[in-house]
């Protein structure tokens, strides 16, 4: 570690160094380089980071582990940079800003090959073919590819097409070919020269140059409009105007506006995020946004600027093919023949914005991401705590509560609430009439809801829950296990009861039961489990008591059946307005004869 004296005699090390453009490298005791950077003035840009209070921590702890340094002299800035550039490559020191890993985005390749295909991928070979990206989204790709595929008749198949092969009818045409998505070129039907065209089309398409493919096709619709073969030129037409869509939906400014690569940052304390957008003829044709990792408290124009070299390198691109960068900071860029513009009004500046928001649309996304990251870590720590509390096998992931609701053992129904990773997934609950007890028996009535569930369940071979919790004590426990023997279950799936009074756990065949601190991870779920299928119970029942109690109260009414009630219900929210209701709007919904009853009955029992 690098003491006070160190960081004097450091700093009168830094003191000698020439005033000259160049890199530096600071290295470890264990001769390991743990931070590249360039400066514009070395002996200025080196002594500053040799003091004794420094404003950032993240600095200081790079300091301190400072051994010794070198530099290298090159004659400017921008040789300053691409040298830095290639020094973080070949060394990725610890300290140094770091790109996060990008591979998952896709990218669309024309591969190197006999009648080339064109396909999304996520692995770039580099074996000679071109890829176009990488895309953040994967939508963009779809749409592309598909747009490709109903302008061209490209081939799909993986054939090797040489022309040895091809000339040996090793290929027969295919499904393809009889619904014209492809000239067949495996049996010779296209030529190579034929095909190549369509592939020199699509490559204009991903560099934004629309107007040579709509010559292109625009010409073959001439041709056959000149021969007389009308269906085909409306065939091309409808190209036309599927890529005239394409384009349009594209556009953000007039196609005049020009071409241009904007760039812009959004940036905290631990990451920076650059958005880039390629604008061809006031058309967007590519959308890309990267994650960095800050390690020193790095100026936004330090790093937008070696993310503008990674980005324009990974793109496979060179500075020479860019006429104009369009940001919000002045940078430095690696080519003094790019036009770089920091608009203040305009379309430039419409365009900056929009690459803005799209970079702190991203930076959400990135967040909510970390957060979801942060809960799963919270419920496997909770699954993991219950799975040692209640000696399970497995993780608790899938776990299921039963709740048994009668009033005076009237309208016996029961409830089965789901939760996974610890969490209630309401859309999986289930509700239970009881159908083969009669009278308030809570033991019978949880062993035949037990028994349904899981019948049904296993011969729809769906999954089972790794718990099934039960609301009551030894007695409830007990039916439930019953009916898990009967379906050859009960050993497979762990089977709890918790009893109100004291919440204790019971386990099957073990009469001691088991007491969890009150402030246990493993008890608040079961508790919250428990509570949820009481008021998913409670819930079901009063529905069907009221139901009950409306029909059961119609239903007296002489001459009026189900069909009746049902349209009453489809005019009247409840019995009390069809009891109040008068004799011509009943005779609307239910005629003459019937609403004379109804309105009759209701007369004699005014105490309703």
């Amino acid at each position: 570690m690098t003491g006070k004296k160190d960081i004097k005699h450091k700093k009168e090390e830094a003191l000698k160094l020439p005033k000259e453009p160049g890199v530096y490298l600071f290295y470890n005791k264990y001769n390991i380089v743990i931070y590249v950077g360039k400066a514009k003035n070395l002996k200025n840009r080196v002594s500053s980071y040799f003091k004794e209070k420094f404003e950032n921590n993240k600095t200081k702890i790079l300091v301190r582990n400072i051994s010794h340094f070198e530099h290298i002299v090159v004659e400017t800035e921008t040789d300053a940079l691409l040298l830095e550039n290639n020094l973080i490559k070949k060394y990725q020191p610890r300290y140094n800003i770091m790109f996060k890993d990008d591979k998952s985005y896709p990218w669309i390749c024309i591969k190197k090959e006999p009648f080339p295909r064109v396909f999304q991928t996520r692995n770039i070979i580099k074996d000679g073919s071109k890829y176009y990206g990488p895309y953040t989204s994967v939508r963009l790709v779809r749409v592309l590819i598909k747009l490709f595929r109903n302008l061209f008749q490209l081939r799909t198949c993986k054939y090797y097409l040489s022309e040895e092969n091809i000339s040996k009818n090793k290929f027969k045409v295919c499904l393809e070919y009889h619904i014209g998505n492809c000239k067949a070129p495996c049996t010779g039907k296209q030529t190579e020269d034929d095909y190549l065209k369509q592939i020199d089309q699509i490559n204009n398409i991903l560099k934004g140059n629309f107007k040579s493919v709509k010559e292109y096709l625009s010409g073959i619709m001439n041709k056959y409009a000149e021969y007389l073969q009308f269906e085909k030129a409306q065939s091309i037409k409808e190209k036309l105007d599927l890529l005239q869509d394409y384009q349009s939906k594209s556009t953000v400014l007039n196609s005049s506006s020009g071409n241009f690569d904007v760039f812009s940052i959004v940036s905290d304390e631990k990451f920076a995020y650059v958005n880039y957008l390629k604008v061809v003829d006031g058309a967007i044709i590519n959308v890309h946004t990267i994650e960095l990792i800050k390690k020193l408290d790095e100026p936004d124009d330090e790093i937008l600027s070696y993310a503008i070299f990674e980005i324009i390198s990974g793109k496979q691109l060179g500075f020479n093919e860019i006429n104009e960068f369009i940001l919000p900071i002045n940078v430095i860029i690696p080519n003094n023949k790019i036009k770089i513009t920091i608009p203040k009004i305009g379309d430039k500046l419409k365009l900056l914005q929009l690459s803005q928001r799209n970079a702190k649309y991203f930076r959400m996304d990135k967040e909510r991401q970390r957060s979801l990251s942060s809960a799963d870590r919270h419920s496997s720590r909770i699954l993991n705590t219950m799975k040692t509390d209640l000696k399970m096998k497995e993780l608790p992931t899938h776990i299921e509560c039963f709740d048994n609701s009668n009033i005076q053992g009237t309208n016996p129904v029961a409830a089965c609430v789901v939760f996974k990773n610890a969490k209630p997934v309401k859309k999986e609950y289930r509700k239970f009439n009881i159908k083969t007890v009669e009278g308030p028996d809570d033991f019978a009535s949880m062993e035949e809801v037990v028994y349904r569930r899981y019948k049904r369940l296993s011969e729809e071979n769906k999954s089972l829950p790794q718990l099934i919790i039960i609301d009551g004590g030894k007695g409830q426990l007990s039916s439930a296990v019953k009916s898990l023997k009967r379906l050859g279950l009960y050993e497979k799936i762990t089977i709890i009861g918790i009893a109100k009074r004291l919440e204790e756990i019971f386990f099957p065949e073990d009469p001691v039961p088991l007491y969890l601190d009150k402030n246990s991870e493993t008890l608040k779920v079961i508790q919250n489990a428990r509570n949820e299928a009481h008021r998913f119970g409670i819930s079901f029942h009063r529905d069907k008591r009221s139901k009950e109690f409306i029909k059961s109260d119609l239903e007296n009414i002489k001459g009026v059946g189900e069909k009746t009630i049902q349209e009453l219900f489809k005019h009247f929210n409840s019995v009390k307005e069809i009891s109040e209701a008068k004799p011509d709007n009943l005779q609307k919904v239910v005629g003459k004869q019937k609403a004379k009853i109804i309105f009759n009955y209701f007369r004699k029992n005014k105490d309703f």
